[in-house]
């Protein structure tokens, strides 16, 4: 049953107040508005669409297209019969592109926002009390009021001691994005989805990549024999990784950086960069909005502790993406934002957490959802498993992109998919099928007997399901 307002409700009183306009909060606020509520968006930034939108997801991927393009004119025009005299980075230009296609979505906020009826206000939120918050901007302070406030402030890069960010040679994600010129030599701390973007977007454009990592293997989490086959990838491609290594010590000077790293056994060498870019991991960027003072719990990170249908310790009080527990990924924000404001609604909203996809925006991408081996294994659940490679599909040989792997994992006695793991071209896209399968329970049977067309990249998926039978057809 959709909220209704009280009439004759004042300017500063909403049903709901969400905090954050990033993918969790604007999407939350939309849906917050259609579902009846009257429904205000703070947001401390000059631009809505918080880290994804400005700084994070959108930005990194178009550097990641234009960087692909650039490459791939290198490398590839030729075979098919292009030929292409000068070619050059015009690295200004790619930096222009990337900041309209930014500007253009963060408006685009805006424009959903008034269509649908919710209130932006810019300024610092801060939490004053259950049902209040208090908004700061240029100076002035203002009060607003709702029953339920929502807290989606996202998450910040997590800073090394020894490796203070600087913005020109010491660098986070954000500053990666706006780097000046193409440095020759880069070291990026962190084999995450994030070290190994941007240091793909820079290796692409001329710079020696080196990625240190304190693990044995990339992409810590993902399915082990899949970040394998992305590393042997990216190694083919210049990227050179220092794995079960850690930085012992930096020094920062006008020409570039001189990095100490220590290996597994112990031993010291040294490493030289032009800029440092760590990318270790995010935090919840739970501070300043006066979370502790409302008495809000958190854990021993500083992320907000929720209930069920995310509400924390405080009621009245809610709070989704990557300030909770859980994968920080746009789009699991997204589908908490809606389910948490449908169930203030009274509806039944969910997130299936098994089924939320994962992705590494390299080339190939690597993409995942469900459960990886080793987790099947660790839960002592007996698993069939389907893999067909990108070789054995005609599409993929027409685009020259047959590097990589369709791996699905099904429950050995109910043929149940339970995880599903892609290395290849357009793998983001490729895993949403697979999202579904998991979301509907369905079996390998039912991708296998659903008609793909031919010839597509999706077929892969289809003869890795029918691998999971032992019935492959073109394989």
């Amino acid at each position: 049953m959709a909220i209704q307002r009280a009439p004759g409700a004042e300017e500063s009183a909403y049903d709901l107040i969400v905090i954050g306009s990033g993918p969790g909060g604007y999407v939350a606020a939309i849906r917050a508005a259609q579902l009846g509520m009257r429904t205000a968006c703070i947001e401390k930034d000059a631009s809505l669409g918080g880290t994804c939108l400005n700084v994070g997801c959108i930005p990194s991927k178009a550097m990641l297209t234009s960087s692909e393009h650039y490459d791939f004119a290198q490398k590839h025009f030729a075979e098919h019969g292009v030929k292409v005299e000068g070619l050059s980075v015009d690295l200004p230009a790619m930096m222009k592109r990337k900041e309209r296609v930014v500007t253009a979505l963060t408006r685009g906020v805006g424009t959903l926002f008034k269509k649908n009826g919710v209130v932006p206000v810019n300024g610092r939120a801060r939490i004053v009390a259950p049902g209040r918050v208090a908004v700061e901007s240029n100076g002035s302070r203002r009060e607003l009021t709702a029953p339920r406030i929502l807290v989606a402030t996202g998450s910040v890069p997590i800073e090394l001691p020894g490796l203070r960010f600087d913005g020109k040679r010491i660098v986070d994600s954000t500053a990666a994005l706006e780097l000046p010129a193409v440095p020759r030599a880069m070291v990026v701390v962190g084999a995450g989805a994030i070290g190994l973007e941007l240091g793909s977007v820079w290796r692409r454009l001329g710079a020696k990549v080196t990625v240190v990592e304190l693990t044995p293997g990339c992409v810590p989490g993902m399915d082990r024999e899949m970040a394998k086959l992305l590393e042997r990838s990216l190694r083919g491609q210049g990227l050179t990784f220092r794995f079960e290594t850690r930085v012992e010590s930096a020094e920062a000077g006008t020409d570039g950086v001189a990095l100490t790293v220590v290996d597994k056994a112990g031993a010291r060498s040294s490493l030289a960069a032009d800029v440092v870019l760590v990318a270790v991991g995010r935090r919840a960027y739970s501070e300043g909005v006066g979370l502790d003072d409302a008495g809000v719990k958190k854990d021993e990170r500083g992320r907000v502790v929720v209930g069920e249908h995310w509400e924390t310790s405080v009621p009245g009080v809610f709070a989704i993406g990557d300030v909770i527990p859980g994968a920080m990924l746009a789009h699991k924000a997204e589908d908490e934002g809606v389910a948490a404001t449908e169930r203030m609604a009274g509806k039944a909203g969910h997130v299936n957490y098994d089924a939320i996809p994962n992705v590494v925006y390299t080339w190939p991408e690597l993409a995942s959802v469900g459960w990886t081996e080793e987790q099947c294994a660790l839960r002592e659940l007996p698993v069939k498993i389907g893999k067909v490679p990108f070789i054995a599909n005609p599409r993929a040989k027409t685009m020259g992109e047959t590097d990589g792997t369709v791996k699905i994992i099904a429950d050995a006695r109910t043929d149940r998919i339970v995880g599903a793991h892609i290395l290849g071209p357009q793998a983001s896209d490729l895993i949403a099928e697979l999202t579904l399968a998991i979301e509907m329970g369905a079996a390998s049977e039912d991708v296998a007997r659903t008609c793909h067309a031919h010839p597509t990249l999706p077929e892969a998926v289809k003869e890795a399901s029918l691998a999971v039978l032992g019935r492959t057809i073109n394989v």
